[in-house]
């Protein structure tokens, strides 16, 4: 183990001094790495919002382009691994350390994701996470640790991977044991090696899924989806993308609106609209689409998505649960907040950001929104509940609970009679159920359909 040493005087750079560490090639981005990994860890911020190029983290927004692509890179890789991370990290330190030195934590973090898991030279890895160890006075002390521990993982660190790996999940201990808890030990495991492999891009499109996942490289899933296998330019700069032709959209996100039945000329209601994939697919399905969001600024996105499809729907900035419209809808989709435990293989900070608390809290706020769109919906027509977790309580019980204390509602099984046909494999018991080991890896999705009695 790498001993934790005590307390020699501090060194303090002047000015000058910290100016020159802080402009050497690379430094800029790894501290930022390390904001960013703090912010997400201790402050349990979304790591969309940390990094995002308009409003997010002012160290992050003051990068170059190629800098911030190594920040998104670290973070991604480290929060995908941050539970073998940190049993690594633990097994090579005698002591922990102290709680003043918590960002240091986070410095060795961000070292260790270089390099166990990027391409980038242990060298820059390490020198660079002495440097921020040096330049700050909470840390300083632990500079000859930091080097000490990082050039070992750098010798070790086949025989390490290895070990964390066959002995530790991968997963933190509360979404662990909820997941095991679930879908047993072998799905939990499945679910695991899938988060840690990028996720891949499906498109829904207005019309042939087999010609444009040819002319685009893809192959068409069982949902109907178009999955790019092989994805050599941006998004925006493919084919079909100017005209509207297709939209990104994960499989497994693109279930619930098939759901809906013959939508066509009905007032149909998006609930929870934005970014407005869903809306696409209602309008394209010929519903007279109301879209309701809360936020003005994800509605203006929303709009913004539907132009390029030229679609057009109803919009409308509201509460749900304020919402009262002149005339109830004949069919209501509602994609409810969550703890979006689901989106994990692209959201790898929710399981560092979410807790059992949060999950318990969203499902009563599912169940307030539910109870709200349920009102709305017309006697004898349907409703569609849909989350993006994997937690029951979000999805099976709290249908279970509804239709229990609901008597004017039941549950209509999803079944071989729904338009599209679905792969076996995502039916249960009546309701949709993905997990991200299925159909070579989608979102975690759930998804039943509700009728109000006549």
């Amino acid at each position: 183990m790498t001993k934790t040493p005590g307390r020699p005087p501090r060194k303090t750079f002047d000015r000058k001094e910290a100016a020159e560490i802080s402009s050497k090639p690379g430094y800029a981005a790894r501290a930022a790495a390390a904001k960013m990994m703090a912010a997400i860890i201790d402050q349990k911020t979304p790591m969309d919002g940390v990094i995002d190029d308009d409003h997010g983290n002012p160290a992050f927004r003051a990068l170059s382009g190629a800098d911030k692509a190594l920040v998104r890179a670290i973070l991604n890789s480290g929060l995908r691994h941050l539970a073998w991370i940190n049993a690594i990290l633990d097994g090579y330190l005698q002591t922990p350390l102290p709680d003043g030195a918590r960002h240091l934590r986070h410095v060795l973090a961000v070292a260790a994701a270089q390099i166990l898991f990027l391409d980038v030279p242990d060298h820059s890895a390490v020198d660079l996470a002495v440097e921020q160890a040096r330049l700050d006075p909470r840390s300083a002390r632990f500079a000859n640790l930091v080097n000490a521990l990082l050039r070992r993982l750098g010798r070790e660190k086949e025989e390490a991977l290895a070990r964390v790996r066959a002995e530790v999940p991968i997963f933190p201990a509360w979404f662990q044991k909820r997941l095991v808890a679930a879908y047993g030990e072998e799905v939990s495991r499945r679910i695991g090696e899938n988060f840690i492999t990028l996720p891949p891009i499906d498109l829904t499109v207005k019309s042939d899924p087999r010609g444009w996942a040819d002319r685009l490289g893809g192959a068409v899933l069982p949902t109907g989806s178009v999955r790019l296998t092989e994805l050599q330019r941006a998004v925006t700069e493919l084919e079909g993308f100017d005209d509207g032709a297709w939209w990104v959209q994960d499989a497994a996100a693109a279930i619930p609106a098939k759901l809906m039945g013959d939508i066509s000329g009905k007032r149909v209601a998006d609930l929870c609209a934005a970014p407005g994939g869903k809306t696409a697919q209602l309008v394209l399905a010929g519903g007279k689409v109301t879209a309701v969001e809360q936020s003005a600024s994800r509605m203006k996105r929303l709009k913004g998505n539907l132009a390029r499809l030229g679609f057009e729907a109803e919009f409308v900035v509201a509460k749900l649960e304020e919402l009262k419209p002149e005339e109830l809808f004949d069919a209501i989709l509602l994609d409810a907040p969550c703890s979006s435990t689901g989106t994990i293989r692209r959201h790898p900070d929710v399981i560092w950001t979410k807790s059992p608390e949060d999950v318990v809290k969203l499902a009563s706020v599912q169940r307030r929104l539910l109870d709200a769109a349920f009102r709305m919906v017309k006697p004898g027509g349907r409703l569609v509940f849909a989350n993006c977790s994997l937690d029951p309580l979000e999805g099976e019980e709290l249908i279970a609970r509804f239709l229990k204390e609901t008597p004017e509602a039941r549950m209509r099984a999803v079944g071989a009679e729904e338009e599209p046909a679905l792969p076996d494999e995502i039916v249960k018991n009546g309701q949709i159920r993905t997990t991200p080991d299925m159909l070579n890896g989608v979102d975690g999705f759930y998804a039943a359909v509700l009728e109000r009695s006549e």
